[in-house]
């Protein structure tokens, strides 16, 4: 019998950088007990401050009066941690994967998750790119295995793609759809294709953004004034690009390249430069601006 969203109890979550605390903090304000999962003590720490005193965390948005203290505590109270994917794995109805954008890495993970995971449990990746077809051929489900892509910062975008794997079933889809909703946010379907939706789209444009600055055609400022005033965009793209994380964009676009070779995905200059010097954006302090010195 096909998971329903009433069954799902536990959820859990594997990574909890950027993405996975996000992911991790919106499950738990919708009620659900999540097991996060990362490989030191270090890492789950830093998690769970992101998740308490972040700029899109539970206090600070009890401080915006978005939400209850006691809320909060209560969502907080539902998110458990262990370096043990066992520990992690077995309970889980569903897991969302949430680590680095490296498919072979990935693709161990999927092997010891089916291993680990009760049979029922939906194995979920947040990937921006990478094939969910290639995560389910090394698992014994995969009519289980999809994509529940999220967008940063996770507790505020709305929009999840649900990526449909070459042998997802159509029962896994709907339960990803109607998980999403209930987390509040909106689900859109797409087929597994490199950069399924968002990114194919957005990316040609911000590397378009970075070629105008790499070849001095104006400021950062400018640029991305010239894209807020000029479109109505909410932020420009070297705004947004910094808060993607520089880094975060280079692995998205040279995996987009590798399975298209598709030039209007190769990555600029600038942005292997800027990686390279460790300017990776806010979270770096230093991108296309300056953050220390504001």
């Amino acid at each position: 019998m096909a998971l329903k969203v009433e069954d799902v109890k536990t959820v859990a979550v594997i990574g909890f950088g950027v993405m996975g605390t996000g992911i991790a903090q919106v499950f738990a304000q919708a009620g659900f007990n999540v097991v996060a999962r990362d490989v030191s003590e270090e890492y789950l720490k830093r998690g769970l401050e992101i998740i308490k005193n972040g700029p899109f965390g539970l206090y600070k948005a009890v401080e915006k009066g978005k939400l209850k203290k006691e809320e909060a505590d209560a969502a907080l109270a539902r998110i458990k941690t262990t370096t043990s994917l066992e520990e992690a794995a077995k309970d889980a109805d569903v897991v969302v994967e949430a680590i680095f954008e490296n498919l072979e890495l990935k693709k161990q993970l999927f092997k010891e998750l089916d291993e680990k995971c009760p049979k029922h449990a939906v194995l979920a990746s947040n990937t921006s790119t990478l094939s969910i077809t290639a995560l389910g051929g090394v698992t014994k489900r995969p009519d289980k295995v999809v994509g529940m892509h999220f967008f940063n910062p996770v507790p505020v975008m709305r929009l999840v793609e649900v990526v449909k794997g070459l042998a997802t079933s159509d029962e896994t889809v709907q339960l990803i759809k109607d998980l999403s909703v209930k987390l509040g946010k909106t689900p859109v379907v797409v087929k597994d294709v490199p950069g399924f939706i968002a990114n194919r789209l957005a990316l040609p444009y911000l590397a378009e953004a970075m070629r105008a600055y790499e070849q001095g055609i104006a400021s950062a400022e400018d640029i991305d004034t010239a894209m807020k005033l000029g479109y109505n965009m909410p932020m420009g793209p070297l705004e947004l690009l910094d808060l993607i994380g520089l880094d975060t964009t280079l692995d998205v676009l040279e995996s987009i390249y590798r399975e298209t070779n598709d030039p209007k995905y190769a990555p600029p200059v600038i942005l292997k430069q800027m990686v390279r010097a460790g300017w990776l954006g806010r979270k770096s302090g230093k991108g296309f601006y300056d953050y220390t010195k504001k």
